[in-house]
């Protein structure tokens, strides 16, 4: 009971008029500005933490498409500390308890593939809160060793940890309203090449079916205040993407950046490898 009336009394007062930290991606994105994430795929925390010293605003740690585990993940996340990207994380599936591993493991940050209705927009949103606002479950120990806080862990959490809800299937399309007004919800983001398969018009990102497609998330962001994210390799890309109101870009692959880094080396000496098309590798 001590504990409790110290916790409820003296520690607020304590806190009052404190600065509290607060997610540089969220304060970025509530400012109007864009962000920028570098995209990890190798199962190296060597990686990871040179991407999270490079200047992007976060690591966006694959365990949808790439073989990183749950311990390497987690390595991952705590080779983040202080530098500057932000540890997020994109889960294999839409479930509470897949998000519950990615923020027990420390992510500030959690995206949901496939979210193509308003139940489960609601059920990401409810995945990366305590209650009463959600339904993550309780076990503050491995994320607070990540996150310290004055105020605690949970209240910390709730403030901090962000939902981006990824919209790439047709069926989303009719759903769009519901999905982006759903409490919760930080960011849409669009998953351009499973979104153009599911139209029938696969890798055609200037079909009408796609344009029509991301006008219409532009403007469902616009309308409930979203910032609205997609993938983009270039920089000519992300110049083009940026004018046209997306404010979240999801940066190029760790083994994209080491090929394009490659390349232009080994291009002065007129050095390549083995071309897939004309030697297959098997």
């Amino acid at each position: 009971m001590l504990r409790r009336y110290l916790f409820l009394t003296l520690i607020p007062a304590l806190l009052c008029g404190q600065d509290l930290w607060e997610n540089p991606v969220r304060k970025l994105l509530k400012e109007g500005k864009p962000v920028i994430a570098g995209t990890v795929t190798t199962a190296s925390v060597d990686v990871a933490a040179q991407m999270a010293n490079m200047g992007f605003d976060l690591i966006w740690i694959e365990m949808e498409h790439s073989p990183i585990t749950l311990e390497t993940a987690r390595s991952m996340i705590l080779a983040t500390r202080g530098l500057k990207a932000m540890p997020f994380v994109r889960i294999p599936v839409n479930e509470l308890w897949t998000a519950k591993r990615a923020l027990d493991m420390g992510a500030i940050g959690v995206i949901f593939p496939f979210t193509s209705t308003p139940e489960l927009a609601k059920q990401a949103a409810a995945a990366t809160k305590y209650p009463p606002e959600g339904k993550r479950g309780f076990a503050a120990g491995l994320p607070s060793f990540r996150w310290p806080s004055p105020e605690g862990y949970p209240v910390f959490a709730n403030r901090n940890v962000m939902t981006i809800v990824i919209v790439e299937e047709e069926r989303a399309l009719a759903n769009l309203d519901a999905i982006a007004s759903t409490p919760g919800i930080d960011v849409l983001f669009i998953g351009t090449s499973d979104l153009s398969q599911s139209l029938g018009v696969s890798g055609q990102m200037n079909h009408p079916k796609m344009k029509d497609a991301l006008s219409k998330i532009l403007a469902a962001g616009k309308k409930y205040n979203l910032p609205v994210g997609r993938p983009a390799g270039t920089p000519e890309l992300i110049k083009q993407y940026l004018a046209e109101g997306f404010q979240f870009i999801q940066g190029p692959s760790d083994l994209v950046m080491l090929g394009n880094g490659a390349k232009s080396l080994l291009d002065v000496m007129g050095k390549s490898g083995i071309d897939p098309k004309s030697r297959p590798l098997y």
